[in-house]
C-alpha cells in the first residue's frame, strides 16, 4: 500500500491483541505500523509519521499516557490522533487520559468493530479525503471518491501524482510541505524518488491548476517546501 492509505500505528505489548487490531486494520485499508513497548513506539512515530494511533496504557518502559503526553507537547507530532487503550473504566483515568490530550479513550475489552469505527471518526479529521469526502479550497473541488477535480466548475487533467500532491494541499490548506513530507505523503517511505521529481510534479499541477485560467494557488517556500495559499 502507498500512502494513500492511510497509516495507523498500534502500540500495544500483548502480541494476540497486536495481531487482532494489526489484522483488522489491513482488512480496512489500512497501512499497519506496530510496536510492542513505548521507546520503540516514539521511535515509530517519527519513522512513519501515522495518520492515527492506537495506544495501550499499560507498556513496558515508557508508559502510553507518558507517550501520550510527550507526543501532545511536540508540534510536529501534536495534531496526530490518538486512540488510548486501558483496562482501567474509572472516570477518574478516563478524564486522566483525556487531559493529557488523548483524542479518544476505549476501555478493554472493547469491540473491534467499534475500535475501527472510532478509527475512521478520527480519519475523518484528519484526512478527510481518505474518508471518501469532498475536499474544496476557494474555487477547486476535489472529490476523493471519484477523482474529480474542478475549477470553476471545468473538469481538470490531473495525473494520479498529481491528483495525490492535490489532496495533501487540499486536507491542510496554508501547511507548509517539505519535499520530503511530500515524498513521503504521495510517493510512499518504500520508494526511492529523487527530490527534484517533487518540483517536476508540482509545475505539472501547477499547469493544471491554471488549465482554464485563474491564478496559481500553490506557493513555493524558499528553503522550505510548497504550500497552498
Amino acid at each position: 500500500m502507498t500512502k494513500d492509505h492511510p497509516t495507523v500505528l498500534v502500540v500495544e505489548d500483548e502480541p494476540a491483541q497486536r495481531e487482532v487490531l494489526s489484522y483488522n486494520l489491513h482488512a480496512e485499508g489500512y497501512n499497519v505500523e506496530t510496536a510492542g513497548d513505548g521507546d520503540d513506539a516514539l521511535l515509530m512515530v517519527e519513522e512513519v509519521a501515522p495518520d492515527v494511533i492506537v495506544l495501550d496504557w499499560m507498556l513496558p518502559g515508557t508508559s502510553g499516557i507518558e507517550i501520550c503526553r510527550r507526543l501532545k507537547t511536540r508540534s510536529s507530532t501534536k495534531g496526530i490522533p490518538i486512540i488510548m487503550l486501558s483496562a482501567r473504566s474509572e472516570e477518574v483515568d478516563r478524564v486522566r487520559g483525556l487531559e493529557t490530550g488523548a483524542d479518544d479513550y476505549v476501555v478493554k475489552p472493547y469491540s473491534v468493530m467499534e475500535l475501527l469505527a472510532r478509527v475512521r471518526n478520527q480519519l475523518r479529521r484528519v484526512r478527510p479525503a481518505a474518508a471518501g469526502q469532498t475536499l474544496e479550497y476557494q474555487d477547486i473541488l476535489l472529490d476523493s471518491e471519484t477523482h474529480r477535480v474542478t475549477r470553476q466548475d471545468k473538469l481538470l487533467k490531473l495525473g494520479p501524482t498529481e491528483f495525490r500532491l492535490l489532496t495533501a494541499f487540499m486536507e491542510k490548506p496554508g501547511r507548509v510541505w517539505s519535499r520530503e513530507q511530500l515524498l513521503d505523503r504521495v510517493w510512499g517511505r518504500d520508494i526511492y524518488v529523487d527530490s527534484r521529481t517533487v518540483d517536476v510534479h508540482i509545475g505539472r499541477l501547477r499547469k493544471a491548476l491554471c488549465e482554464h485560467g485563474g491564478e496559481d494557488p500553490l506557493r513555493t517556500v524558499r528553503g522550505a517546501g510548497y504550500a497552498l495559499g
